[in-house]
């Protein structure tokens, strides 16, 4: 009677998991002298996906699904246009996490680099280009978009290039150097009818959802206040960075656009003034061509306040905090590409609780780019699109006014809305 009664409860378990003895592939008897395998271990097949009953007794967390990925052949395939550091250090082993994108060209002036990164990701030689032979790409079917990690002020050249020869745009941020070159941007993909997206990869990272969700719950009641900074120690200023030309300011930019970007998020307004205060230190020729520092506020319609901080110079930090009525949530790394954290204060009791929330890490730039395959294969508007990329440029250059001038600076309204759907919990 036992073995009936562990059989009936282990066909409960796989029913409740969506799978049948039908779907199950038992894979034979088991070794001689070894019991047979279990339901349990084996698991099946339901929806076209492998699939495990929960093994894990109720006081734990039941597991996460094992990956799905898309077959190769029907992910969509991504033109890598530069070869510098966030596409070979970050976007490239990224793609090998991703679900629904896959690496199928390069576009490099460095034949060398092209080499080595195209034997390691398997990378057709023939689909290697230079950056003046790139519209060759437009004959390429393997290609159905581009990354552009070239420095910004390359960003509207190549998006247009892309656009022109119908593929489809995921740019850098911040997506250009002025206003009228992210209005140019967004105009070449609309004539082209190709999608363009900005990489705010935050904006799809698990911790920095789950303070999104935090906000609009209302968990901890009224959002009052927030304080973000991303400052880091820059060294050498032989990069792009450190040339205006190239990158369009300095810390506000590069990581200053983190801090901004996240109060929009945050509050899901946009901010109606700002004051700001730039600095770059006397006699650093570090500083001659860029600003070292801005500390700037911004004030929203509901009466939130952010305090935000960038810098060049400083220790790394990139901490966000949001204050509450009924409590406080912390954000160490908030900003950074891995490591986030969360910590939320509340009052239980007599007491002041702080906790830590624990979430599952994932790559922020494998989410990003699956996101913006997913809108591609379903015809859907990304929800980071140049218009998201497009406002921040135009409050930038409010903040940089602001500090020229020495006062506060009433904010533009965006014309439209600056974002599309949300992302999906899956990425």
């Amino acid at each position: 009677m036992a073995g009936d009664t562990d059989g009936a409860s282990r066909r409960g378990l796989l029913r409740a998991g969506g799978l049948t003895a039908a779907g199950l592939a038992l894979g034979g008897a088991g070794a001689p002298g070894y019991p047979p395998p279990t339901e349990t271990d084996v698991g099946g097949v339901a929806e076209d996906r492998v699939r495990f009953p929960n093994w894990r007794g109720e006081a734990e967390p039941p597991p996460a699904p094992a990956p799905n990925p898309l077959p190769p052949a029907e992910r969509v395939g991504y033109a890598l246009i530069g070869l510098g550091r966030i596409s070979v250090e970050e976007m490239l082993p990224a793609l090998g996490q991703a679900r629904m994108s896959r690496p199928a060209a390069l576009v490099t002036g460095s034949p060398e680099k092209a080499r080595v990164v195209a034997r390691r990701y398997g990378i057709p030689e023939d689909s290697i280009y230079s950056y003046q032979e790139m519209e060759r790409m437009r004959d390429n079917p393997a290609v159905q978009a581009v990354y552009i990690g070239l420095p910004n002020a390359q960003h509207r050249e190549f998006t247009e290039r892309s656009a022109a020869i119908g593929k489809h745009v995921l740019c850098e941020k911040p997506m250009a150097n002025t206003p009228e070159e992210a209005a140019a941007m967004i105009a070449a993909c609309e004539r082209a009818r190709v999608k363009l997206m900005i990489a705010y990869r935050c904006q799809y990272e698990p911790y920095n959802r789950e303070a999104i969700r935090i906000v609009r719950s209302g968990e901890l009641g009224k959002l009052r206040f927030i304080e973000a900074t991303n400052v880091q120690s820059s060294g050498t200023a032989s990069q792009w960075r450190f040339s205006r030309a190239l990158a369009g300011g300095g810390a506000l930019p590069d990581i200053g656009l983190y801090c901004l970007n996240a109060a929009r998020y945050i509050t899901g307004e946009e901010p109606v003034d700002t004051f700001a205060r730039s600095y770059s230190p006397p006699g650093d020729e570090r500083w001659r061509d860029i600003e070292e520092s801005v500390a700037f506020s911004l004030r929203f319609p509901s009466g939130v306040m952010a305090n935000l901080l960038c810098a060049y110079d400083a220790f790394n930090d990139k901490t966000m905090r949001l204050h509450f009525e009924r409590g406080t949530v912390e954000m160490p790394n908030a900003f950074a590409y891995h490591g986030q954290q969360m910590y939320v204060s509340r009052r239980e009791g007599d007491l002041t609780a702080r906790v830590q929330r624990r979430m599952e890490e994932k790559n922020q730039f494998a989410l990003e780019i699956d996101h913006f395959s997913d809108c591609i294969r379903a015809d859907r508007r990304p929800h980071t699109p140049g218009e998201e990329g497009a406002h921040d440029q135009a409050l930038m250059a409010a903040i940089y006014r602001s500090a020229a001038e020495g006062r506060p600076v009433e904010l533009p309204k965006p014309p439209g809305s600056t974002r599309g759907p949300e992302p999906s919990a899956a990425g």
